[in-house]
């Protein structure tokens, strides 16, 4: 799929691709992805104490926003971006001005397939985002658009233009995403399942999706990438992610994209510990049990032609349905509504590129 000379193929949409890492530590992990991310466009956001000086290495295109920088860019509105969280990561999908978004964590370093070959895990996501997918109809065979496969005996013809991708869901090898009484039954558990293929989930069906290894068409469905209220003064963690993932496939199945998980996979380097996430997960682990069916029965109504307008009358849902749940819901649902505020802002043209010039800039 690469362009340019065999010598120095033409990176895939270097210049279409932002690459946002959340962190609150040295970036060292980049050197080792560096013949993959080099040549793209980086936005770092800082987690944490904005005095603490951040190391990015030498040779990399980078912009980095701390918690000033965020209160400065957003003023009041500022207050729907969590911190202390990994969910801050979501401000960079904000401010980024490229049509396509790959996020990673810091600890997640460059896998090996089963023939020993490094992955090109940003490739990967690339092809899953530009070719189409099937959500209303499954394939058997998986991807039928990849190469070696394609739609098998029974798939209705006039199906067979698929739907566009909006989203692109990697997994891991070697520390799995569990929760923590999972990590607490099976602390030595590793993920050594390399299974090569990639799928769209059906239209009706959420999933569980993890922020660590993923990618998404800005333009199609980034307005509702918000990672929710998260971390500090918040009543629960580690479910940013999962807000996301159900906000978006339901947003998805109503304007017909498509979301695909599997590959790519990369590798997981660090467990967290699972005494600390049981305190951040707690609530969510008792919430989710409504949380899902509240998704599972949400309707838009067809008057909701955009992402913004989904995702404001999906707000309006949340509050109605959600608020008696917990008080943090109506503040969840708020913040929904000052995300789309913030992005609108942002990104005035409603087309999903940011047109404005930043105060200032990011400190660099």
């Amino acid at each position: 799929m690469a362009g340019g000379s065999s010598v120095t193929p033409t990176p895939l949409l270097k210049d279409e691709l932002d690459i946002v890492i959340p962190t609150i530590r040295n970036l060292d992990f980049l050197e080792m992805w560096r013949p993959f991310f080099q040549p793209y466009h980086l936005i770092i956001v800082q987690d944490g104490d904005p005095s603490k000086k951040i190391h990015v290495p030498e040779g990399f295109d980078y912009e980095l926003y701390n918690r000033n920088d965020i209160n400065r860019i957003l003023g009041p509105k500022a207050s729907c971006i969590s911190f202390k969280d990994s969910a801050c990561r979501c401000f960079g999908y904000m401010v980024s001005k490229k049509k396509y978004i790959y996020t990673i964590d810091d600890d997640c370093f460059v896998a090996k397939d089963p023939s020993g070959k490094d992955i090109n895990a940003l490739e990967q996501h690339i092809k899953n985002l530009l070719c189409p997918s099937t959500p209303h109809f499954f394939n058997t065979l998986y991807d039928p658009y990849r190469e070696g496969a394609d739609f098998v005996r029974g798939y209705p013809f006039s199906m067979r233009e698929g739907a566009q991708t909006a989203v692109s869901h990697g997994l891991w090898l070697n520390i799995p995403d569990y929760d923590a009484p999972t990590q607490l039954v099976k602390p030595r558990e590793r993920n050594t399942r390399y299974v090569d293929a990639v799928m769209t989930i059906p239209k009706g069906t959420l999933f569980p999706m993890c922020g660590m290894n993923l990618a998404f068409d800005r333009e199609l469905i980034g307005p509702a990438m918000y990672f929710g209220l998260m971390g500090d003064g918040q009543p629960i963690g580690r479910y940013d992610d999962m807000w996301a993932g159900w906000c978006i496939k339901v947003i998805c199945d109503h304007l017909g994209l498509g979301v695909k998980t599997g590959l790519p996979y990369i590798w997981h380097s660090k467990a967290s510990n699972p005494f600390v996430n049981l305190k951040k997960e707690y609530k969510g682990i008792y919430w989710q049990e409504e949380i899902i069916p509240f998704f599972q029965s949400v309707t838009l109504p067809k008057e909701c032609t955009s992402v913004q307008q989904c995702y404001i009358e999906l707000s309006k849902q949340v509050k109605d349905k959600l608020s008696n749940l917990d008080p943090y819901f109506t503040k969840l649902a708020d913040a929904m509504l000052t995300w789309i505020e913030a992005w609108d802002e942002l990104n005035p043209t409603g087309e999903g590129l940011a047109k404005l010039s930043l105060a200032n800039g990011p400190a660099k």
